[in-house]
Protein backbone atom coordinates (compact mmCIF):
# COMPACT_ATOMS: atom_id res chain seq x y z
CA UNK A 1 0.00 0.00 0.00
CA UNK A 2 1.28 3.48 -0.81
CA UNK A 3 2.40 5.61 2.10
CA UNK A 4 1.09 8.86 0.61
CA UNK A 5 -1.42 10.94 2.59
CA UNK A 6 -1.49 8.69 5.63
CA UNK A 7 -2.82 10.35 8.77
CA UNK A 8 -2.16 9.20 12.32
CA UNK A 9 -5.31 8.88 14.45
CA UNK A 10 -6.40 7.36 17.74
CA UNK A 11 -9.54 5.32 18.35
CA UNK A 12 -11.42 7.62 20.71
CA UNK A 13 -14.60 5.56 21.05
CA UNK A 14 -16.36 2.46 19.74
CA UNK A 15 -20.13 2.11 20.05
CA UNK A 16 -22.55 -0.74 19.42
CA UNK A 17 -25.10 0.59 16.90
CA UNK A 18 -26.98 -2.56 15.85
CA UNK A 19 -26.46 -6.31 15.59
CA UNK A 20 -23.11 -6.72 13.84
CA UNK A 21 -22.49 -2.97 13.47
CA UNK A 22 -20.16 -0.74 15.47
CA UNK A 23 -19.28 2.90 14.99
CA UNK A 24 -15.65 3.93 15.40
CA UNK A 25 -14.66 7.48 16.32
CA UNK A 26 -11.18 8.56 15.21
CA UNK A 27 -9.38 11.69 16.41
CA UNK A 28 -5.93 13.25 15.94
CA UNK A 29 -3.63 12.01 18.75
CA UNK A 30 -2.57 15.54 19.67
CA UNK A 31 -5.90 17.25 19.00
CA UNK A 32 -6.45 19.76 16.22
CA UNK A 33 -8.29 19.36 12.93
CA UNK A 34 -8.49 16.56 10.42
CA UNK A 35 -8.67 17.19 6.66
CA UNK A 36 -12.01 18.54 5.43
CA UNK A 37 -14.57 16.21 3.88
CA UNK A 38 -18.01 16.34 2.31
CA UNK A 39 -21.11 14.22 2.79
CA UNK A 40 -20.73 10.88 1.02
CA UNK A 41 -16.96 10.66 1.57
CA UNK A 42 -15.03 7.67 2.88
CA UNK A 43 -11.61 6.97 4.35
CA UNK A 44 -9.20 4.05 4.19
CA UNK A 45 -8.31 2.34 7.46
CA UNK A 46 -4.78 0.95 7.50
CA UNK A 47 -5.26 -1.78 10.08
CA UNK A 48 -2.43 -3.30 12.14
CA UNK A 49 -2.95 -6.70 10.47
CA UNK A 50 -1.83 -5.19 7.16
CA UNK A 51 -5.32 -4.93 5.68
CA UNK A 52 -6.59 -1.68 4.18
CA UNK A 53 -10.34 -1.16 3.94
CA UNK A 54 -12.62 1.76 3.03
CA UNK A 55 -15.45 2.93 5.28
CA UNK A 56 -17.91 5.79 4.85
CA UNK A 57 -17.97 8.80 7.17
CA UNK A 58 -21.36 9.52 8.66
CA UNK A 59 -20.69 12.39 11.03
CA UNK A 60 -21.26 16.01 9.87
CA UNK A 61 -18.52 17.59 7.72
CA UNK A 62 -18.47 20.50 10.18
CA UNK A 63 -16.88 18.19 12.76
CA UNK A 64 -13.25 18.61 11.81
CA UNK A 65 -12.06 17.28 15.18
CA UNK A 66 -13.14 13.70 14.43
CA UNK A 67 -14.14 11.13 11.83
CA UNK A 68 -16.87 8.59 12.62
CA UNK A 69 -17.39 5.46 10.54
CA UNK A 70 -19.76 2.49 10.76
CA UNK A 71 -18.42 -1.03 10.30
CA UNK A 72 -20.50 -4.10 9.59
CA UNK A 73 -19.03 -7.42 10.74
CA UNK A 74 -19.15 -9.02 7.30
CA UNK A 75 -19.70 -12.78 7.41
CA UNK A 76 -17.41 -13.05 4.38
CA UNK A 77 -14.76 -10.75 5.85
CA UNK A 78 -11.29 -11.01 4.34
CA UNK A 79 -9.76 -9.58 7.50
CA UNK A 80 -10.96 -5.97 7.65
CA UNK A 81 -14.29 -5.86 9.45
CA UNK A 82 -13.37 -8.94 11.48
CA UNK A 83 -10.30 -7.17 12.83
CA UNK A 84 -12.30 -4.03 13.69
CA UNK A 85 -14.93 -6.02 15.59
CA UNK A 86 -12.69 -8.55 17.29
CA UNK A 87 -9.36 -6.80 17.89
CA UNK A 88 -9.53 -3.03 17.43
CA UNK A 89 -9.90 -1.29 20.77
CA UNK A 90 -10.35 2.21 22.19
CA UNK A 91 -6.99 3.92 22.50
CA UNK A 92 -5.42 2.09 19.56
CA UNK A 93 -3.17 4.13 17.27
CA UNK A 94 -3.75 3.51 13.55
CA UNK A 95 -3.29 5.37 10.29
CA UNK A 96 -5.93 6.34 7.75
CA UNK A 97 -6.00 7.81 4.28
CA UNK A 98 -7.33 11.30 3.56
CA UNK A 99 -11.07 11.44 2.76
CA UNK A 100 -12.14 10.71 -0.82
CA UNK A 101 -15.59 11.13 -2.31
CA UNK A 102 -16.88 8.93 -5.12
CA UNK A 103 -20.45 9.62 -3.99
CA UNK A 104 -20.76 13.44 -3.97
CA UNK A 105 -23.99 15.14 -2.94
CA UNK A 106 -25.56 17.80 -5.19
CA UNK A 107 -26.92 20.25 -2.63
CA UNK A 108 -28.41 22.42 -5.39
CA UNK A 109 -31.14 19.86 -6.15
CA UNK A 110 -34.68 21.08 -5.46
CA UNK A 111 -35.57 17.73 -3.89
CA UNK A 112 -33.42 14.73 -2.95
CA UNK A 113 -34.51 11.12 -2.52
CA UNK A 114 -32.22 8.93 -0.40
CA UNK A 115 -32.44 5.13 -0.28
CA UNK A 116 -30.28 3.10 2.11
CA UNK A 117 -29.99 -0.63 2.63
CA UNK A 118 -28.33 -2.02 5.77
CA UNK A 119 -24.85 -0.60 6.38
CA UNK A 120 -25.43 1.61 3.34
CA UNK A 121 -27.03 4.03 5.81
CA UNK A 122 -23.58 5.36 6.71
CA UNK A 123 -22.96 7.70 3.72
CA UNK A 124 -26.71 8.28 3.31
CA UNK A 125 -27.03 9.49 6.92
CA UNK A 126 -24.28 12.04 6.29
CA UNK A 127 -26.19 13.27 3.22
CA UNK A 128 -29.47 13.47 5.13
CA UNK A 129 -27.95 15.53 7.92
CA UNK A 130 -26.23 17.90 5.49
CA UNK A 131 -29.43 18.52 3.51
CA UNK A 132 -31.38 19.03 6.73
CA UNK A 133 -28.75 21.52 7.91
CA UNK A 134 -29.12 23.46 4.66
CA UNK A 135 -32.91 23.44 4.89
CA UNK A 136 -33.28 21.40 1.70
CA UNK A 137 -36.19 19.19 0.70
CA UNK A 138 -35.22 15.56 1.31
CA UNK A 139 -36.79 12.17 2.03
CA UNK A 140 -35.24 8.86 3.08
CA UNK A 141 -36.25 5.23 2.63
CA UNK A 142 -34.16 3.09 4.99
CA UNK A 143 -34.34 -0.68 4.54
CA UNK A 144 -32.87 -3.57 6.50
CA UNK A 145 -33.54 -7.25 6.96
CA UNK A 146 -34.60 -6.69 10.57
CA UNK A 147 -34.95 -3.85 13.04
CA UNK A 148 -32.16 -5.28 15.20
CA UNK A 149 -29.72 -5.03 12.27
CA UNK A 150 -30.57 -1.42 11.40
CA UNK A 151 -28.19 1.16 12.87
CA UNK A 152 -29.79 4.47 13.92
CA UNK A 153 -33.24 3.13 12.93
CA UNK A 154 -35.22 4.16 16.01
CA UNK A 155 -34.07 7.78 15.88
CA UNK A 156 -34.52 8.03 12.13
CA UNK A 157 -37.98 6.45 12.14
CA UNK A 158 -39.24 9.29 14.32
CA UNK A 159 -38.16 11.96 11.85
CA UNK A 160 -40.36 13.65 9.29
CA UNK A 161 -39.70 12.52 5.73
CA UNK A 162 -38.16 9.19 6.79
CA UNK A 163 -39.68 5.78 6.02
CA UNK A 164 -38.24 2.56 7.40
CA UNK A 165 -38.77 -0.91 5.95
CA UNK A 166 -37.76 -4.15 7.63
CA UNK A 167 -38.05 -7.26 5.45
CA UNK A 168 -38.82 -9.45 8.46
CA UNK A 169 -41.75 -7.27 9.55
CA UNK A 170 -43.07 -6.46 6.08
CA UNK A 171 -42.82 -10.01 4.78
CA UNK A 172 -40.45 -9.21 1.95
CA UNK A 173 -38.22 -6.60 0.29
CA UNK A 174 -39.33 -3.00 -0.29
CA UNK A 175 -41.46 -2.01 -3.28
CA UNK A 176 -38.94 0.30 -4.91
CA UNK A 177 -41.12 0.84 -7.96
CA UNK A 178 -44.04 1.92 -5.80
CA UNK A 179 -41.79 4.25 -3.83
CA UNK A 180 -40.17 5.84 -6.89
CA UNK A 181 -43.10 5.89 -9.33
CA UNK A 182 -44.46 9.31 -8.34
CA UNK A 183 -41.09 11.06 -8.13
CA UNK A 184 -40.12 13.92 -10.41
CA UNK A 185 -37.39 13.49 -13.06
CA UNK A 186 -35.91 16.70 -11.67
CA UNK A 187 -35.26 15.05 -8.30
CA UNK A 188 -31.85 13.61 -7.44
CA UNK A 189 -31.72 10.00 -6.28
CA UNK A 190 -29.02 8.40 -4.12
CA UNK A 191 -28.73 4.77 -3.09
CA UNK A 192 -26.19 2.78 -1.09
CA UNK A 193 -26.67 -0.79 0.03
CA UNK A 194 -26.24 -4.42 -1.01
CA UNK A 195 -25.73 -5.28 -4.66
CA UNK A 196 -29.26 -6.65 -5.32
CA UNK A 197 -30.81 -3.43 -4.00
CA UNK A 198 -28.48 -1.24 -6.06
CA UNK A 199 -29.22 -3.21 -9.21
CA UNK A 200 -32.97 -2.98 -8.60
CA UNK A 201 -32.70 0.73 -7.83
CA UNK A 202 -30.75 1.48 -11.02
CA UNK A 203 -33.05 -0.54 -13.26
CA UNK A 204 -36.21 0.89 -11.69
CA UNK A 205 -34.98 4.47 -12.07
CA UNK A 206 -34.09 3.77 -15.71
CA UNK A 207 -37.52 2.27 -16.43
CA UNK A 208 -39.24 5.27 -14.80
CA UNK A 209 -37.12 7.78 -16.71
CA UNK A 210 -35.41 9.21 -13.64
CA UNK A 211 -32.02 10.49 -14.87
CA UNK A 212 -30.29 11.95 -11.81
CA UNK A 213 -29.24 8.67 -10.23
CA UNK A 214 -26.20 8.24 -7.97
CA UNK A 215 -25.09 4.99 -6.33
CA UNK A 216 -22.19 3.74 -4.25
CA UNK A 217 -21.19 0.10 -4.16
CA UNK A 218 -19.42 -1.61 -1.28
CA UNK A 219 -18.84 -4.62 -3.53
CA UNK A 220 -18.65 -5.03 -7.31
CA UNK A 221 -21.87 -5.73 -9.20
CA UNK A 222 -20.06 -8.71 -10.70
CA UNK A 223 -16.68 -10.08 -9.64
CA UNK A 224 -14.12 -8.11 -11.63
CA UNK A 225 -11.54 -10.02 -13.65
CA UNK A 226 -8.42 -7.89 -13.22
CA UNK A 227 -6.32 -9.70 -15.82
CA UNK A 228 -6.56 -10.10 -19.56
CA UNK A 229 -5.37 -12.57 -22.14
CA UNK A 230 -3.07 -10.26 -24.08
CA UNK A 231 0.11 -8.46 -23.03
CA UNK A 232 0.54 -4.70 -23.18
CA UNK A 233 3.08 -2.06 -22.24
CA UNK A 234 2.60 0.55 -19.55
CA UNK A 235 4.78 3.67 -19.64
CA UNK A 236 5.11 5.59 -16.39
CA UNK A 237 5.51 9.23 -17.40
CA UNK A 238 7.02 10.64 -14.22
CA UNK A 239 9.38 7.81 -13.29
CA UNK A 240 10.22 7.01 -16.93
CA UNK A 241 9.70 3.29 -16.33
CA UNK A 242 8.40 0.97 -19.04
CA UNK A 243 6.49 -2.03 -17.68
CA UNK A 244 5.32 -5.09 -19.57
CA UNK A 245 2.00 -6.38 -18.24
CA UNK A 246 1.91 -10.06 -19.28
CA UNK A 247 -1.24 -12.13 -19.83
CA UNK A 248 -2.81 -13.21 -16.54
CA UNK A 249 -1.30 -10.42 -14.41
CA UNK A 250 -3.22 -7.39 -13.15
CA UNK A 251 -1.97 -3.92 -13.94
CA UNK A 252 -1.78 -3.12 -10.22
CA UNK A 253 0.42 -6.13 -9.48
CA UNK A 254 2.71 -5.23 -12.38
CA UNK A 255 3.00 -1.65 -11.13
CA UNK A 256 3.73 -2.71 -7.55
CA UNK A 257 6.37 -5.23 -8.67
CA UNK A 258 8.05 -2.43 -10.63
CA UNK A 259 8.20 -0.27 -7.49
CA UNK A 260 5.49 2.20 -8.48
CA UNK A 261 3.87 4.13 -5.61
CA UNK A 262 0.17 3.35 -6.11
CA UNK A 263 -2.53 3.76 -3.48
CA UNK A 264 -4.81 0.73 -3.38
CA UNK A 265 -7.27 -0.93 -1.05
CA UNK A 266 -10.21 -3.03 -2.21
CA UNK A 267 -8.70 -4.66 -5.35
CA UNK A 268 -12.31 -4.92 -6.56
CA UNK A 269 -12.73 -1.61 -8.37
CA UNK A 270 -15.16 -0.06 -5.89
CA UNK A 271 -13.23 2.13 -3.43
CA UNK A 272 -11.49 4.51 -5.85
CA UNK A 273 -8.18 4.63 -3.98
CA UNK A 274 -6.15 3.44 -6.98
CA UNK A 275 -7.54 5.98 -9.45
CA UNK A 276 -4.72 7.02 -11.78
CA UNK A 277 -4.60 9.60 -14.57
CA UNK A 278 -4.19 8.22 -18.11
CA UNK A 279 -2.05 10.33 -20.44
CA UNK A 280 -2.28 8.11 -23.52
CA UNK A 281 -3.85 4.83 -24.58
CA UNK A 282 -7.32 3.35 -24.14
CA UNK A 283 -8.18 1.81 -20.76
CA UNK A 284 -10.32 -1.30 -20.51
CA UNK A 285 -12.58 -0.22 -17.64
CA UNK A 286 -13.84 -2.87 -15.24
CA UNK A 287 -14.50 -0.77 -12.13
CA UNK A 288 -17.69 0.22 -10.34
CA UNK A 289 -16.71 3.83 -9.61
CA UNK A 290 -16.40 5.82 -12.83
CA UNK A 291 -19.42 7.26 -14.62
CA UNK A 292 -20.13 6.50 -18.25
CA UNK A 293 -18.79 9.92 -19.25
CA UNK A 294 -15.60 9.41 -17.22
CA UNK A 295 -15.04 6.04 -18.85
CA UNK A 296 -15.56 7.44 -22.33
CA UNK A 297 -13.11 10.29 -21.68
CA UNK A 298 -10.31 7.76 -21.12
CA UNK A 299 -8.53 10.23 -18.84
CA UNK A 300 -8.53 8.16 -15.66
CA UNK A 301 -8.76 4.51 -14.56
CA UNK A 302 -8.82 2.20 -11.57
CA UNK A 303 -5.61 0.23 -11.99
CA UNK A 304 -6.60 -2.55 -9.56
CA UNK A 305 -9.06 -4.15 -11.98
CA UNK A 306 -8.86 -2.27 -15.27
CA UNK A 307 -6.51 -2.94 -18.17
CA UNK A 308 -5.74 -1.84 -21.72
CA UNK A 309 -7.78 -2.14 -24.91
CA UNK A 310 -4.71 -1.71 -27.09
CA UNK A 311 -1.02 -2.44 -26.74
CA UNK A 312 0.12 0.58 -24.70
CA UNK A 313 -0.91 2.82 -21.82
CA UNK A 314 0.83 5.92 -20.47
CA UNK A 315 0.06 6.67 -16.84
CA UNK A 316 0.81 9.73 -14.71
CA UNK A 317 3.07 7.82 -12.31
Amino acid sequence: MSNSQQIAVRVQAMRYEAAGIVSVELVPPQGGELPAFEAGAHIDLHLPNGVVRSYSLWNPPQERHRYVIGVLHDRNSRGGSRYVHEQLRVGAAITIGAPRNNFPLDVAAAHTVLVAGGIGITPILGMLRELQRLGKSVELLYCARSRSEAAFADALAAEEGVRVHFDGEAGGPPDLRGFLAAKSPADHFYCCGPTPMLNAFESTCAELGLPNVHIERFAPAEPAVATQGSAYECQLARSQKLILVPPGKSLLDALLEAGADVDHSCREGVCGSCETAVLDGMPEHRDGVLTKAERESGKTMMVCVSGCKGRRLVLDL
